[in-house]
C-alpha cells in the first residue's frame, strides 16, 4: 500500500466498533459474478486491506480458506479478537506483494481500501496470483452519506456535511479515488471481461452516537486529531449535541437511518 493510516490500536478499535459491514446484496453480487466466471470449488478468497475484517468474515461461508490481508498489525490484532472463523487466517501484509504462489487464488476482495493501493503494483500482483478465470471485486462506497429521520432528513445531512468540509484540510487525494468509484484503476484493468456497478443502496439504523463513531473513523479526523486534539473532540460533541437538537431528543442512542452507496468493480482473469 501507499499509504498507512489505519496503524494505531486506539483507530483500530474505533474502525472494529463504528465501520460498516458490507451489504448482503454486495456479497452476492460478487459471488454471482464468481460463479458464472469459474467453475467450482472456490478453494481460497483473499481480502486485501481486510482492516479488522468486516469483509472477511462475510466470505467465510463460501470458501474453504479466506485469508485476511492487511498492512497494520493493530488492524489485523482486532481482526484476530474475532471468535468464531476457522477457515480464516489473517496476516500482516500489503496488497502489492501477496503471500500466495503463481495462479492460487480464486477471489481477491478490497473492501474501502483500493483506493490506497499502487494499482500499477497491485493489478500486476493480482494477476500473478489469480488462477485462470479467477476474479477480482474491488467494493466501497462514496462519503456522500444521508440522514434521515422524521421530516428533518435533509438538516441532519447537512450538518454531516458541515463535518466533512471541516476536515477538507486533512483528506488525502485518496478519498477523491474512492469518490469516484476507483474510476483510473478500473480503466487500468487489462483484463476484457470487467464492469462496475454503481448506487448500490445500503440503509441501515444507527444510534446518534454510532454516527459520531463512525466520523471518528475516518482517516481524516485521525489526521485532525493528532494535529488538534481539543478542535476534533469539540467538533465531534458539537456534531452530536446538533443532532440530538434537530430531531429533538436528548439521547445519543436514538437512531436514525442512514443511507450510502456502495459501488463494485468486477474483473475476471482470462483462461
Amino acid at each position: 500500500m501507499a499509504f498507512r493510516l489505519f496503524e494505531e490500536k486506539q483507530h483500530a478499535s474505533v474502525y472494529q466498533k463504528f465501520r460498516f459491514t458490507p451489504p448482503e446484496e454486495v456479497k452476492t453480487i460478487i459471488l454471482d459474478y464468481l460463479d458464472r466466471k469459474k467453475e467450482k470449488p472456490h478453494v481460497l478468497a483473499v481480502d486485501l486491506g481486510c482492516g479488522t475484517g468486516q469483509n472477511t468474515r462475510l466470505l467465510a461461508p463460501h470458501f474453504q480458506e479466506v485469508v485476511g490481508l492487511d498492512i497494520s498489525e493493530s488492524q489485523v490484532a482486532e481482526a484476530r479478537a474475532v471468535p468464531g472463523f476457522s477457515n480464516i487466517t489473517y496476516r500482516v501484509g500489503g496488497a502489492e506483494e501477496m503471500p500466495f504462489p503463481d495462479s492460487s487464488v480464486d477471489l481477491i476482495t478490497a473492501a474501502t481500501a483500493a483506493h490506497y493501493f499502487d494499482i500499477e503494483r497491485f493489478l500486476k500482483e493480482a494477476h500473478r496470483v489469480l488462477k485462470p478465470q479467477g476474479c477480482m471485486a474491488l467494493l466501497g462506497y462514496t462519503d456522500r452519506f444521508e440522514f434521515y429521520y422524521g421530516n428533518c432528513e435533509g438538516r441532519l445531512t447537512s450538518i454531516y456535511r458541515e463535518l466533512v468540509d471541516a476536515l477538507l484540510p486533512y483528506t488525502t487525494k485518496q478519498i477523491n479515488v474512492a469518490n469516484s468509484m476507483l474510476q483510473d484503476l478500473f480503466e487500468a484493468i487489462p483484463y476484457p471481461d470487467k464492469e462496475r456497478i454503481e448506487n448500490i443502496i445500503l440503509k441501515e439504523l444507527r444510534p446518534v452516537s454510532s454516527v459520531v463513531g463512525l466520523c471518528e473513523s475516518f482517516s481524516m479526523y485521525q489526521a485532525y486529531q493528532k494535529a488538534e486534539p481539543e478542535a476534533a473532540r469539540a467538533l465531534l460533541q458539537t456534531t452530536q449535541q446538533r443532532f440530538l437538537e434537530e430531531i429533538k431528543v436528548s439521547s445519543p442512542e436514538t437512531e436514525v437511518e442512514v443511507r450510502m452507496k456502495y459501488f463494485c468493480v468486477l474483473a475476471s482473469k482470462p483462461r
